[in-house]
C-alpha cells in the first residue's frame, strides 16, 4: 500500500486522530488508541490513526533500517480492529518533517474537522518535534478543539513500546514479548527453494525469505503457529523453527528461517506463509555431526508434541 500525502487524505469529517508509527499494534499502542476511540465517542466523531511510513528514524538518519513488529499493511488491519475507524499510511519524508506542527495539522483540514489529538507526554512531531503536548494544546485551544493527554502503559516500571519488544526478541525472551505485544510475535514470509539440507536429514522445511525487514528473534530453535492460506494450511498448525546460521555445516553466516511442519508434507514453494512464535527450546548450537544433530532434532521434535500434547515421533 502507498503511504499518502496529508492532502490525499479521503473526506472524514469530525475526528479526533492520534499520530506514530505503531509498530505491532502492541498493549501501548492499545492503551492509546482506546482512548482515542473513547476521545471520539464523547465528542460525536471518527477515531483516526495516521501512521508514518517510511520509519521517521530511516528518514532522520539515512541508511538505517528499523526492523518491524507486523508488516506494514498487518498493522493498519489490526489498527482498524481494535476499534479505531479509520487508519492511514501517511508518507513521512523530508517535506514532512520540515512542516511546523501548526502546519502539518492545518494540511489534515480539507479532510477531516478537527476535534482532538491524543499523544503521550513524551510524544512530539513536526518540525524540530516541535509539537509538544504542550505545544499542540496551545494550538488546540486557539482553534477549537482538544488535545488528550494520555499517560503510557507501563508494564514492570517500564514503557510498552515498539523497541522494548525488538530487545526482548533479539534475546530471545518469547514470553515476555508476546505478554507485552498482546499477541504471539509475527513473521510472515515466502516459501523459497534451499539446499534441500533438511529433507536429507528427514526434516524437510521451508525456507523464509522476507519482503519486510522482519525483527527476528535471538538464533535458536522456537515452537510456533503456521497458517498458508494458499495451502490450506493451518490458522495454527504445530511447527518447529529453526532461526540461525547453521553453525554444524560452516555456512556463510546468514540468518535462515526455516520451519518444519509437524505431521504435514506438501509443497509449499512460492507460498505465503505466516507464523506465529510460542516458546524458545533452546539455543542454537554446533554439533560434531550430523548423526548428532539429527539426535538432538528428535529431541527437538519430542518435546514440542509433549508441550503440544500431540502424538507421533
Amino acid at each position: 500500500m502507498t503511504a499518502l500525502a496529508a492532502d490525499q487524505l479521503p473526506s472524514i469529517g469530525p475526528a479526533v486522530i492520534t499520530l506514530g508509527v505503531f509498530d505491532g499494534v502492541h498493549r501501548g499502542h492499545r492503551h492509546v488508541l482506546a482512548a482515542t476511540a473513547q476521545a471520539a465517542r464523547d465528542r460525536d466523531a471518527a477515531s483516526v490513526a495516521l501512521v508514518f511510513s517510511p520509519h521517521p528514524d530511516e528518514v532522520i538518519r539515512p541508511g538505517t533500517t528499523v526492523d518491524r513488529l507486523l508488516p506494514s499493511e498487518l498493522t493498519l488491519g489490526r489498527l482498524r480492529s481494535v476499534g479505531i475507524d479509520h487508519a492511514f499510511e501517511i508518507r513521512f519524508d523530508a517535506a514532512l518533517r520540515s512542516l511546523e506542527p501548526e502546519a502539518f495539522l492545518a494540511s489534515l483540514g480539507p479532510a477531516m474537522d478537527l476535534r482532538g489529538i491524543t499523544m503521550t507526554p513524551g510524544s512530539a512531531f513536526g518540525r524540530a518535534r516541535a509539537g509538544t503536548l504542550e505545544r499542540v494544546a496551545e494550538i488546540g485551544a486557539e482553534n477549537g478543539w482538544d488535545c488528550i493527554a494520555v499517560e503510557p502503559l507501563t508494564v514492570d516500571g517500564e514503557v510498552v513500546s515498539s523497541s522494548r519488544i525488538r530487545g526482548l526478541l533479539r534475546k530471545g525472551e518469547i514470553e515476555l514479548a508476546s505478554a507485552l505485544m498482546g499477541a504471539a510475535p509475527f513473521l510472515r514470509g515466502i516459501v523459497v527453494h534451499g539446499d534441500e539440507r533438511g529433507r536429507e536429514l528427514g526434516f524437510p522445511t521451508a525456507n523464509l525469505a522476507f519482503d519486510y525487514p522482519a525483527a527476528l528473534p535471538a538464533l535458536g530453535i522456537y515452537l510456533g503457529r503456521v497458517r498458508v492460506p494458499d495451502r490450506s494450511v493451518g490458522p495454527d498448525h504445530a511447527a518447529l523453527v529453526s532461526v540461525g546460521v547453521r553453525p554444524t555445516f560452516h555456512d556463510d553466516g546468514r540468518v535462515l528461517v526455516e520451519v518444519y511442519l509437524l505431521d504435514w508434507d506438501g509443497d509449499l514453494y512460492d507460498a505465503a506463509l505466516e507464523l506465529k512464535l510460542d516458546a524458545r527450546l533452546r539455543e542454537e548450537r554446533r554439533f560434531d555431526g550430523v548423526d548428532a544433530l539429527v539426535m538432538q532434532m528428535h529431541a527437538d521434535e519430542s518435546e514440542a508434541r509433549r508441550r503440544l500434547r500431540i502424538g507421533g515421533a
